[in-house]
């Protein structure tokens, strides 16, 4: 073992003694400048061969070829590093992997990953597959691309599968229970939760079930007037409203007002409205003003869609009365699910007490954020709760619903094709059954 250690050590000794002796004989040849060749025998640059040092290599006709130098140093350099793993045994191989660690396992099992495969957590090689999705007026949204090749043509506009509380409802293909209510058909859009969507809800999806054809009517009974604007209508100019309607019996087709949307109409309300709720406390049958009003029109519009206040005051038990049935707008968000309970608890007391065939047919989850984990939380609870009620299509949270109304216009107008406007239009369909079918 001491003999071939000494050994081993002699050639070494040799070899790093025949490397100095080459650097110091091509730090010499390195100081003559390529273009000035000094007398004697001419020195040719051959810069095809690399030498230790990186720099180009240099060739003499005298020396020897560069390959045979190599070889007989490849042959010891082989030999000084193979003979003392042979002199060690089988340990010798396992030590130095031993030694290096987990780390060690890491690199070669990167290492032995096919190329043009990502690797998670791995900077030098970001995922290929990610894909970025930029909302036309928000913030960029990260996906897989897997994940986003199974959105809607709509895009954000309909919810994931993986929003639906159960497998069923993630493939549900069939038709929405409401799109079965035969027309004319009376709908209050109600939540005494204040920013849920509303009146946004009420003014796009009556523009979108109008676009597809269905004679449609807006009864704004929000006193802060906003579907009224929101449609176009000065509420300043205007001879009556829908507070006219309910205080002093006025017929309600002297109230209607044209917009610009073909097939839609609305019945205005001014800030007059906000007094209505003291007026009516001493009035004679104050829950049924609204109903009378709209039994005179005698199924003039196929969809009537009453806007309701964020209370539970009598000017909503009026639109509840007056309906034939419900549809809950629900932001995806905690405080709107804490506020659904009260509300379908004086749902089942108008229905109790006035309205025996009023029912909740559709809740719609708008404001969804796909950003979010909360989002996803909230609509998963909405769907395992309340079943095949909760409609397919979601509304995104966009800029370009809250610019609409600054225009006076519904969002299918303002920019018909925004993410808003496709989301109502596909809401229109789901509950409406798509477009009317007429005779005659």
């Amino acid at each position: 073992m001491e003999n071939q250690d000494g050994t081993v050590a002699a050639r070494s000794r040799a070899l790093f003694a025949q490397l100095r002796s080459r650097r110091e004989a091509r730090a010499t040849d390195d100081r003559t400048s390529p273009g000035e060749e000094p007398a004697g025998e001419p020195v040719v640059y051959d810069y095809a061969v690399d030498d230790e040092l990186g720099a180009p290599g240099v060739s003499n006709p005298g020396a020897p070829a560069p390959e045979a130098i190599a070889a007989p140093e490849a042959a010891l350099e082989s030999e000084a590093i193979a003979e003392p793993a042979a002199a060690l045994g089988p340990e010798a191989g396992a030590e130095p992997e031993a030694a290096l660690g987990p780390e060690a396992g890491a690199e070669a099992s990167l290492a032995a990953e096919p190329e043009g495969v990502p690797r998670s957590g791995d900077p030098r090689h970001p995922p290929t597959a990610a894909a970025l999705v930029q909302d036309e007026d928000e913030a960029v949204v990260v996906g897989s691309a897997p994940a986003l090749a199974d959105r809607h043509p709509a895009g954000d506009a309909v919810a994931p599968a993986g929003l639906n509380g159960t497998a069923e409802d993630a493939h549900v293909s069939g038709r929405h229970p409401a799109a079965d209510i035969p027309l004319p058909r009376i709908v209050a859009i109600a939540n005494q939760k204040g920013g849920v969507g509303k009146t946004t809800t009420a003014v796009n999806l009556g523009a979108a079930l109008a676009e597809l054809g269905f004679r449609t009517l807006i009864v704004d009974l929000d006193p802060q007037g906003n579907a009224t604007t929101g449609l176009g209508v000065n509420a300043r100019n205007l001879e009556h409203a829908i507070y006219d309607v309910l205080m002093h019996e006025l017929p309600i087709d002297e109230c209607i007002e044209p917009t610009s949307v073909r097939n839609l109409f609305v019945a205005p309300a001014t800030i007059d409205l906000a007094g209505a709720e003291i007026e009516l406390v001493p009035a004679f049958s104050r829950e049924l003003r609204l109903r009378k009003a709209l039994a005179e029109l005698a199924g003039e519009y196929e969809f009537t869609i009453i806007d309701c206040p964020p209370s539970l005051g009598l000017l909503t038990v009026n639109g509840l009365a007056a309906a034939g049935e419900v549809i809950v707008p629900i932001q995806c968000e905690y405080y709107a699910l804490e506020g659904l309970s009260q509300l379908l608890r004086n749902v089942n007391l108008v229905q109790s007490n006035l309205n025996p065939s009023l029912d909740v047919s559709a809740i719609i989850l708008t404001m969804y954020d796909a950003r979010t984990k909360l989002s996803d939380q909230v609509a998963a609870e909405v769907r395992q709760h309340f079943g095949a009620k909760v409609c397919r299509n979601v509304v995104p949270r966009t800029v370009r619903l809250s610019e609409a109304p600054s225009f006076g216009q519904p969002i299918i107008v303002f920019d018909s094709s925004s993410r808003g406007a496709l989301a109502y239009r596909e809401l229109a369909k789901e509950v409406s059954g798509g477009a009317p079918q007429r005779t005659g």
